[in-house]
């Protein structure tokens, strides 16, 4: 088991390789990192907002497409139903119809 002097020797002999309180005081304040925090909170509230943005979006195109493919079907049977009509009359009359 390493006692308290094996310890000292490692930090001494590898001075360069650990970090000091002051060497991480060196790289970033508390008030950096708060104000790094709160950019970071900003930046996540921006984005939740956008994909929120994003997501209506695609609900009200979802929307669309189906009013518009429920027209469709509806504008459809009506075509059906009036080439019907017309093979009917074209008979009645004595018309022939060619595809």
């Amino acid at each position: 088991m390493l006692t308290n002097d094996d310890i000292q020797k490692l930090i001494k002999a590898n001075s360069e390789v650990f970090a000091t309180k002051e060497d991480f005081a060196k790289l970033i304040t508390r008030d950096e990192f708060g104000q790094f925090q709160k950019e970071v909170g900003n930046e996540f509230t921006n984005l939740r907002e956008v994909i929120q943005a994003l997501t209506v979006s695609v609900d009200r195109l979802a929307k669309a497409v189906d009013d518009m493919h429920q027209e469709y079907v509806a504008i459809t049977a009506k075509v059906d139903r009036m080439e019907k009509w017309i093979h009917e009359i074209a008979k009645k009359v004595g018309i022939e119809l060619k595809p």
